[in-house]
Formats: structure tokens, sequence, C-alpha cells
């Protein structure tokens, strides 16, 4: 119904009738009122005539009906059908599904769809990952990945901008895979939401999503948590399982008397068997339905698409390489050796000195030998290779890989960045200040401030205090104060506790319970040497402590951030003593806590080439965006180096791009990868010099999963699709009530419309009710016998 206004088009006659309509009502009264007969019918008689001389008053006046319409086919209306995988769900109480629910409302012969062709030019449209023109409603299959509901409304608006769009009525459930929350709604036509689906749950299992943690737990150091979401299944048991690439079923669980409606969060600790980029399946489903993936109409589920995630782990990074330094052999690096040759990630150089340098007595050598005696019969004889009287007599200790090159640690500590900064973590022992020059000990703070790199120092009569490490560039960078305060007397043993932060990392616990973790430290021997902190400094934290004869516990390890890197000072200076209580047969406990201890040192040493990426969606194809970060020796950023970036898709397709240089950071490489297979991507940046020399490469991957994404939620969205409809000043609908919304359209702000009017004055029904009144008067009068 079209909403009009009446307009007097002889404005200036109004007074002229309303003066005769006066006139004339006053002399009918006049009339009746001397005439004689009974009152109710001199009462009716009158009205007649008064109605009929009303009448032709009005029609002095030119009365009009006037409003504006839709110019036919002038004005667009969209209609945007959802053709995803949800639309296949049944409803409770419904045989048809929502899709055939859909395919209904859009029947050629629907009365709503004929009314609205008739004023608009209608033009239809279907979308699941991307948005396709729709001619037949035979043609939605409703086998889309993926709900791009705001990529499809900005692709219409951007199609349509500057022409005359009426509004765009949106058929769909509402759960979107593309919700982005800086659209700019005001830019859209007007959204007419017609919402599918009950709100009633449906029977669902579902795994939301997925996150990986990593630690350097050594049993267990990646945490898979899952968190899984269930409707309508009150009562049922939950099964569970993390599979590996190969299938094989890694862990396997059953969740009980789950809270019906509220998340399920499950932890999955593994140890992944491979280093590298890795990923695994966790699956969900009702317990005794595992097995009905390829059944899906046997399971008591509405659906299974959302029943599985992948999961990625990156093992990658490694090996790292750790130079220990220490001034005299000890018992410590036996144990931190045996531990790390059995990571293979791990590789361990030493630089172990054996003797001091000393001044050169005649007596001491033979005569014109200048080279330490203590190297004499070795085939270094030649004075500029064998070492000085005035020189540390040093060994250098290599992993069964061997050094990176013949000059590796040939002179000692690095004396240059560039050699220094190859290694991922340095570990002091047991060394004193003056072994280093000045310029060496602020590489060692460059190495943790610029190049990100781990720093240890262990406790020993020659660190910290005792190695005279007070107002040193590595003062700076320990997270103790070590010229603070006055040393206390020493105890008899110390007994090593852990404090509450100790307690919250991983790498400084080595059972997997509490109560195991609180007897292994009781069980521990009494430590008889203990560096002493005057002080912690802000920020560091004191992960473990030791009690001695005193009430309060002294700290043994802190740790804390410095710059790009971290510091850590183990202040127990005879931890092999751990070792003594160990069981014949036995795993070595120092083993394991120096593993982790160093996998914590390197965990986030940044490698000169690091990888970053981040999903959004274009309205069509999910894209990956890649920012490659390429770094020197000296690891400040590298620009003019060429970046390729090869993509294993998870259909076997291997594609290559070019990583461009970015404008908004230096050495930052950025390209793009759109995302069209479901499944898991594996890619790998490779970086070179400006001279075509090899920087590195870092292997990263990443998942797509619509169908998952978008059945994570089975009820329809109508939250999302009322915002939509407030936001750009539409209405959400019901399919019922389509017929009502056509109808209405007229009456709604439409960008092309034309002005009507309609002459009541000119209209027969006027002039057929003033001669009807007239003659009823007559006809009255005459059969009452009135005058």
């Amino acid at each position: 119904m079209i909403v009009a206004e009446v307009v007097l088009g002889a404005r200036a006659w109004l007074p002229w009738a309303v003066g005769l309509a006066a006139l004339g009502v006053a002399a009918i009264l006049w009339s009746y009122l001397r005439s004689s007969g009974p009152a109710g019918v001199k009462v009716a008689a009158g009205l007649l005539k008064a109605s009929a001389l009303m009448a032709l008053a009005v029609c002095l006046i030119e009365p009009l009906f006037s409003g504006t319409r839709p110019r036919p086919k002038s004005n667009l209306f969209l209609i945007l059908a959802d053709n995803s995988r949800s639309l296949q769900i049944h409803d409770p109480g419904r045989r048809a599904t929502r899709g055939e629910q859909l395919q209904r409302l859009l029947a050629d012969k629907s009365a709503w769809l004929t009314r609205l062709e008739q004023d608009f030019d209608v033009r239809r449209y279907a979308f699941d990952s991307r948005l396709t023109p729709l001619g037949d409603v035979k043609q939605l299959s409703f086998d889309g990945d993926a709900s791009a509901v705001v990529g499809a409304l900005k692709s219409l608006a951007e199609r349509y901008q500057g022409r005359p769009v009426a509004g765009v009525l949106l058929l769909t459930d509402g759960n979107a895979t593309d919700l982005d929350p800086d659209v700019r709604w005001r830019d859209f036509p007007a959204v007419y939401p017609v919402a599918f689906g009950a709100a009633a749950d449906l029977a669902d299992v579902s795994v939301a999503k997925v996150s990986v943690s990593q630690t350097n737990f050594e049993a267990a150091p990646v945490t898979i948590t899952a968190e899984i979401e269930r409707r309508g299944l009150a009562g049922k048991a939950i099964s569970l399982q993390v599979l590996d690439e190969a299938g094989k079923v890694v862990e396997h669980r059953t969740a009980r008397n789950t809270a019906e409606g509220k998340p399920l969060v499950e932890r999955f600790e593994l140890r992944p068997e491979k280093a590298g980029i890795g990923f695994y399946t966790v699956t969900a489903a009702i317990a005794g339905e595992e097995q009905l993936a390829d059944e899906p109409e046997k399971s008591t589920e509405a659906t299974l698409l959302n029943n599985r995630r992948l999961a990625l782990v990156d093992r990658g990074g490694g090996p790292y390489r750790v130079l220990y330094v220490c001034g005299r052999p000890n018992w410590e690096f036996k144990f931190l050796h045996r531990g790390i040759d059995e990571d293979d990630e791990l590789q361990l150089v030493g630089l172990v000195r054996i003797a001091k340098k000393e001044p050169k007595f005649t007596f001491r050598g033979r005569p014109g030998e200048r080279t330490n005696p203590l190297f004499r019969g070795f085939d270094n004889q030649d004075d500029e290779q064998a070492e000085q009287y005035d020189e540390p007599v040093l060994i250098r200790l290599f992993p069964p890989s061997g050094p990176r090159d013949e000059s590796e640690l040939k002179g000692g500590f690095p004396k240059s960045a560039e050699e220094l900064f190859g290694y991922h973590a340095l570990i002091f022992d047991d060394v004193e200040s003056g072994f280093f020059t000045h310029d060496q000990l602020s590489l060692v703070q460059q190495f943790v401030s610029q190049r990100g790199g781990g720093f240890l120092m262990l406790g020993g009569r020659n660190s910290f205090a005792n190695g005279g490490y007070q107002r040193t560039p590595v003062a700076e960078l320990l997270p103790v104060y070590v010229d603070r305060g006055e040393p206390r007397p020493a105890a008899e043993g110390y007994r090593l506790l852990l404090t509450r932060e100790g307690w919250l990392q991983p790498w400084v616990r080595l059972r997997g319970t509490e109560e195991e973790e609180r007897r292994r430290l009781a069980e521990l021997p009494a430590f008889k040497t203990l560096s002493y902190a005057g002080a912690i400094k802000p920020g560091a934290a004191v992960l473990a402590g030791v009690q001695g004869d005193g009430p309060e516990n002294l700290p043994a390890l802190v740790v804390q951030q410095f710059g790009r890197g971290r510091a850590a000072a183990l202040l127990v200076g005879d931890l092999w003593r751990w070792h003594l209580r160990r069981q014949e047969g036995a795993p070595s406990d120092l083993e394991k806590a120096w593993r982790q201890t160093v996998r914590w040192l390197v965990a986030d040493v940044p490698r000169r080439v690091e990888v970053e990426t981040q999903r959004r969606s274009n309205g069509a194809d999910p894209t990956t965006d890649i920012t490659v970060r390429v770094r020197d020796k000296l690891f400040e950023p590298l620009d003019n180096a060429s970046v390729l970036v090869r993509v294993r898709t998870p259909d076997g397709r291997e594609i290559e791009l070019t990583a461009e240089p970015s404008a908004r950071a230096a050495g930052s490489y950025e390209t793009s990868f759109a995302s069209r297979t479901p499944g898991a991507y594996r890619a790998t940046a490779v970086a070179k010099a400006e001279d075509a020399g090899d920087v590195g490469e870092r292997a990263f991957g990443w998942t797509l999963e619509p169908a998952a994404d978008e059945l994570r939620a089975l009820a329809p969205n109508r939250d999302l699709l009322d915002h939509i409809a407030r936001s750009t000043g539409g209405e959400t609908l019901s399919p019922a009530g389509l017929d009502a919304f056509v109808a209405s359209l007229p009456n709604r702000k439409i960008p092309v419309t034309e002005a009507w009017s309609w002459p009541l004055w000119q209209q027969w029904p006027v002039f057929l009710f003033a001669v009807t009144c007239l003659v009823g008067e007559w006809g009255l009068r005459r059969l009452k016998g009135l005058p």
C-alpha cells in the first residue's frame, strides 16, 4: 500500500465552499424544523441532503491524492543467496534442509518475487567464498567451504557504486567466516537479512579452535590446547584424539560429565619426533562414533565437518650453537656436554682454559724457546701458532659436526661481533672478567641486547663479584647486582627450592606433577658453593632459591630480559653434586636440567631470516600476508636483499613468490598468497644478499579450514544479521514476512521515484454519492408523506 497525502487543487475556493456549505446546512435545518412529521424521518432526510451538499462543496476545492512511488524498473534490488555447507543442515522439526527452504523461497512462482520484479530491476547472486551471478535456483548446490558475507556485500557495494540500489535481500544463516570489525557499513546500501535456521541447539560436537604453545620441558615441549564446544548432547561422553601427519593416534582421551553449553578446554602435551614444521590433527566426536567420518548419515550429530582442526607445530630454528667458556676444567662441563649431546637441535662448543697466562722464565724452558713448554711435542711448533707464555692455554671442544670453519675460536674468545653473533647462547663458568678484554665484554653485552642471544653465568669462585665483574658491561646485563651489600658467611649446605615464579616455568621443572617435583627436590643433595648476589634487579624474576643456615632463602636462579635477548644467573657453583644421587641405570636429572636450561636460553633467539604470517579475507579467497625480516651478520636490517618464498599447497603444487621490499620497515620484505585449497600449507623463505651470497632460509606454514570455521556454530547468527540491518538502514526479516515487506517497499526510501496524483473531485463515485443522497432524501420524504 502506497502512502499518499491530500492536496487541495483550488485552495482559493475554500472560504466560499465553507460558506456555501454552512449556508446550505442552515437552510436544510430551518426547512426541516418547520415541517411536520416523525422526528427520525426528518433527521435521516436532513442528513442525506446535507451529505450531498457537503460532497458538492468539497468538489469546489478540487481535492487530490498525491504521493511518490518507485519508478518502474529504474531501481535495482539485489538478492544475495548463501551457497555454503551450513545450508545443508536439518533443523529440528523440519524435513527440508535450510538450503531447500531457501530454494523454495526463490522459486519463480513466488508471489513476493513476482511483485518485486514488477517495480524493480532484480539481480540475483549466490556467494560462498566468492560472489557469482545466480540464474536458476537449481544452481545452488550448498557445497561452498566458506560464507564470505562481508566480502559479498562489499563486492556488490563496489560493483553498483553510484547506481540506484534500493536494497539487498540477504538470504543466509549469518554464520560468516570473514568478519571484519573495521568494515564501514554506512557505505553499503540497505541490507534486509532473511535468517534461515532454528534457534534451538542441534546435537553437535565441534573443535572450535586450537592453539599451540611451546616450552622447554623436555618430556613434552609442545602443548596443543583445544577448545571443544558441544550442544544437545547432555550426558554423552566425548572422544578426543590427536593424530600426526601419518594418521597415527598420538594421544586419545575421553571427556565425561562435561557441562552442557560450556566450552571444554583440553590440553595435549606431546613431543614431536622430528624437528621443523609439523601438522597435527585434533578430532572430537561422540564416544563410539569416531569412525563415522565417511558415513555422516549414521551420526547423531547434525554435521561432522566441524569435528577436526589442524594444529601447526614449528620446531624449527635449529641447530642452535652454544659457546661455553670455562676458566678451568671442572665437572659442570662434563654433564652439560653429556646432556646437550642427546639433543639434535643443540650444539655445544667449548672453550676451556687449562692454564692461565704466566711470565716467561728462562730456566723453565730450553735456550731460545719462546713458546710454552706445555705444548712441546705437538704439531703446532710454529711460534706464530703455539701459545706464548703471556697467553692462556685454551682447548677448543667441538660437537660431532665439527667447527664452522678452521679458524673458529683459534684466537680464543671472539674479538668481533661477526664471529660472536654466529652463536645463539653464551655460558660463562668460573671465569674471571680479566680473561676478556673490555671490548670483548662489550661484545657480550651487544650479543644479548642487539643480537638477541641468551646468556648464562654459573656460580664459582671466579664468577660474579669474585670474578671482578663489577662495573663491566657484563654486570649491566646480569639480573643481579654484583657490587652491592656484603657477602654472608658460607653455610654448611644449601637446599634447592623453587619459588612461585619457578613453579610456573616448565623448563625449571623436571617432573610432570607438583607432588613428584617436590619429592625430587627433597631428594637432592646439599650444595656447598653459592656465589653471592647483592640484590635482584628490577624486572628480574627469581625462579629458584636455596635455604642455608639462616631463616631466609637466598637466590639461586635469576632471569631477566635484556634488550632483544635474555640473561640468567645460576649462582650455585657445584651442580655436579646433583648427579651423585642418581641411581644406577636411571636417566640423569642433571643432564635433563641442562638440556631444558639451554633450550630456554635459545628458545627466542632470532635468526637472520624470520617470517611472520597474518591471515586476512578479501571477500573471495582467504589471503595470507607474508612478511620476511632479513638481517646481516651484525643482525642489523639488511636492505637490497632478494627474497623468494616457495609454497607447497595441500594438493602438492609448488608455487614460487618474490617478496618485495616493505615501505614500512627496513629489512622487511612482503608478499601474499591467496589460499584456495583447504588443508596445510608449507613454505620456505630463502634470502640472498646483494652479492648473491646466502643469508639463510626459514621454513614456516599455515592452515586453511574454512568449513570448520563456518560450522563452528550451527544456530543462525541473528545478532550479526541484526547488526548489519541496523548499520545499513535495513531490517531483519523472516521468510514468512516477505510478502508484507515487498508491499511496503514503495513507502521506504527509494533512490529513483516519480510523483503521482489522483483527482478526487473528478471521480464518478463522488458524484454518484451526491446523487444517491439527494434521491434517497427525495424518496424518503415521498414515502413518509413529508412536504
